[in-house]
């Protein structure tokens, strides 16, 4: 069995701790946080009901070069606030035994029924202290667990960008014991282990494109795991002291009395609800981002700006609401000049006062594009920010184009700048009504000079580089958090459709991601030089086409369903005829993605109407198809290719088959789902004895078929 002796968050051998030296202080209905009066364990995460009991031994720290061992003899345990999500805020806070001057501050986060605990630590200090770096190297281990017996590990990676869909994409790799015997460091960020009969997980909040690890599990011959850092965590000289004290990142633990589908299910509900208090970025709304729509302009020779004006916006927004779309984005070159992120009153004499009127009269909300790191070489954001200039290598940011707008330089999101931006932000909610950012062009590497917050001249480039990437995502949760606290309804998209963006678990803390746009580039197969496309007029995007085949790379992303819900994924499809492409496109949207660009204004009446009636369909079942774990049949490509999101408790949601090959298809569910449905057609729908729905479909041509349980 997965119980204490087998699962241990120890340095040392397992040790099984007495009963009545623990005492239970925090708790929800599935699973609780002990404190034993024990020498090898600080706290405990124990599934209630269960034998399975964590022991989580100390963080290590080294400090004033020396390792540093955060023991503490006693906590004093309170609750602190229940957050806007329902979670319960507690803290645990003690000196430490080896350093009474050195206080430790566990802070849990605890929903009401789910089994995922997230905690972090914080360190401060009432004397002067400096965090050390032997050799130039992170040494912070910050957890330790054992695979001791007969438990199968696995590896759950999200950050992979797979050039093939030109996308990020999951990875689950099992691992052996040939992991363990030959010291193999694992990126995670996810790390699940189970016996079957139990299940469990640990997870680290941050991001990065693997294989560039920030943090890494590193693996023992005795089967231990270690949770450590690598770089960027802290700076070496890094003051402690009681005007500075040290936070780490957050983590995830949570187990389950089941198999690993149960743990992911788990944890996906759990980054559906818990881990953020911003809930309207977990909402399926439908959304309409006019990049396609620019795109198209500038290969048809024209300029990614020649179609952004007033009168087009107004044209569109009427048809996205007859399709049934409800948000409204504006993607580049709204604005007048970067950094002041001011209406173009040139394209947009009244400073789109139209544009929120028409939205508020059908009950749209209105999107904005931003890179959040530019500021143009004439704006006031430049001007007040100029000490938070990016520095490259010793040098200044030189002026570069923003698309079709002014030059502009970027500023440091890692310094006092991110507040200036956030304070933007709010004032643009306030001024304009906007109720979506997505954020775009965020590098993970932009930064390695001095004066802001991830170095000093003491500290050498390279530290300083890593350190700005480190904390990069965590400011940007920083900047999110603070607009939304001001404007809870604000949603925030972070575009990672290029490589070298901080992909992971951090930013979903605060906001979802705009993950894929068209799919691979022709250089991507190599079938151009270097950026170089084989179009007479230079447009590199393959997929952009009507037909199946973009849906094979777009619908690529579905594969985080299982542990990071598909709403947190945005991805756009397209509105074009013929008929049996649109069905594939609205078919492949409401699994989730929710996403449609292009030139609506182009589709034709009856393909307006079929958009309209089977998202308002869509819309009665959305909220069942979001918390539905998915279950799957055949990749995307293959005949046929299944989806099944069914809410178990109430039957309702959806199942959607694609197929390339005309023929006749049957599925079974694996749910059983309600017994009212409506479908397209060449559908007939059964239901056997145990209430399993049998699906009977004829394709004559590749198309897709959707059936809504729940909805007639």
């Amino acid at each position: 069995m997965l119980v204490r002796n087998i699962i241990m968050l120890l340095m040392l051998a397992p040790v099984i701790l007495k009963a009545q030296h623990k005492h239970v202080q925090i708790s929800n209905e599935v699973c609780a946080v002990l404190f034993p009066s024990s020498p090898v364990a600080l706290w405990e995460y124990r599934l209630l009901n269960h034998s399975l009991t964590i022991p989580v031994q100390p963080p290590i720290f080294e400090i004033d070069g020396k390792n540093i061992t955060a023991n503490v003899s006693g906590f004093h345990v309170s609750k602190k606030d229940t957050l806007r999500n329902g979670v319960a805020v507690y803290t645990a806070a003690g000196r430490l035994t080896g350093d009474t001057s050195i206080h430790l501050t566990i802070i849990f986060h605890l929903p009401k029924s789910n089994p995922v605990l997230r905690f972090r630590y914080v360190l401060t200090s009432t004397s002067h202290h400096q965090f050390t770096k032997t050799n130039q190297a992170d040494n912070l281990q910050y957890l330790s667990l054992s695979f001791a017996g007969n438990i199968t590990a696995k590896e759950i990676r999200l950050s992979d960008f797979n050039e093939k869909y030109h996308a990020y994409t999951p990875v689950e790799n099992d691992i052996d014991d040939r992991f363990f015997e030959d010291g193999q460091a694992l990126m995670g960020p996810i790390l699940s282990g189970t016996d079957k009969q139990n299940s469990f997980l640990i997870a680290y909040e941050h991001g990065s494109q693997f294989p560039n690890s920030f943090l890494h599990y590193q693996l023992k011959k005795n089967k231990q795991v270690l949770l450590k850092a690598v770089k960027g965590n802290y700076l070496n000289h890094q003051p402690l002291d009681e005007t500075n004290n040290y936070e780490t990142i957050w983590f995830d633990i949570a187990a389950v009395a089941g198999d690993e589908d149960m743990l992911a299910e788990a944890y996906r509900t759990y980054i559906l609800k818990y881990i953020t208090e911003n809930s309207e970025s977990r909402k399926p709304y439908i959304f309409y981002n006019t990049w396609g729509r620019q795109e198209r302009v500038k290969w048809a020779s024209g300029t990614y700006l020649s179609s952004m004006n007033l009168d087009t916006t107004l044209k569109e927004i009427e048809v996205a609401h007859q399709m049934g779309i409800e948000v409204y984005v504006l993607d580049m070159g709204w604005f007048q000049k970067s950094g002041d992120w001011e209406v173009n009153i040139n394209l947009f004499p009244d400073t789109l006062k139209m544009v929120k009127a028409l939205l508020d009269k059908y009950d749209m909300k209105l999107g904005l594009w931003f890179n959040p790191l530019v500021a143009a070489k004439s704006s006031k954001m430049l001007e007040q920010n100029k000490q938070n200039v990016v520095v490259w290598n010793g040098k200044a940011d030189d002026p570069f184009p923003i698309w079709e707008t002014e030059e502009s330089v970027r500023l440091s999101l890692v310094s006092p700048y991110w507040k200036s931006f956030a304070d933007k932000l709010i004032s643009l909610v306030k001024q304009y009504g906007v109720n979506y950012f997505k954020l775009d062009g965020i590098a993970q590497y932009a930064a390695n000079g001095t004066g802001h917050y991830y170095g000093t001249e003491e500290n050498p480039m390279l530290e300083r580089q890593e350190s700005y990437a480190f904390q990069l995502p965590i400011y940007m949760s920083k900047i999110i958090d603070r607009v939304v606290e001001a404007c809870p309804a604000v949603i925030f998209d972070f575009d990672i459709t290029e490589e070298g963006r901080c992909m992971g678990l951090q930013f979903l803390s605060s906001g979802k991601y705009f993950i894929i746009n068209n799919g691979p580039y022709y250089h991507s197969y190599g079938l151009a030089e270097e950026w170089k496309s084989p179009l007479a007029n230079g447009n590199a995007n393959i997929f952009v086409k009507p037909g199946p085949a973009r849906g094979w790379f777009t619908r690529s992303v579905l594969a985080y369903d299982k542990w990071i819900p598909s709403v947190l994924f945005l991805t756009h499809y397209q509105p074009d005829e013929p008929r049996n492409s649109q069905l594939i496109n609205i078919a492949s949207l409401i699994l989730g993605q929710n996403g449609i660009w292009g030139e609506i204004l182009k589709t034709s009446s009856g393909g307006i109407t079929l958009f309209h009636n089977i998202l308002s369909k869509y819309k009665k079942v959305r909220n069942d198809i979001t918390e539905s774990s998915p279950v799957t049949c055949g990749e995307p490509g293959t005949s046929p290719e299944i989806h099944e999101k069914i809410n178990v408790p109430n039957g309702k949601g959806a199942v959607v088959i694609f197929a390339n090959a005309a023929g006749s298809y049957t599925y079974i569910t694996q749910n059983k789902p309600s017994k009212i449905n409506w479908h397209n057609d060449d559908v007939t729908i059964q239901y056997d004895k145990k209430g399993h729905a049998v699906i009977n479909m004829h394709f004559q041509e590749s198309s897709a078929k959707i059936i809504f349980f729940g909805v007639d």
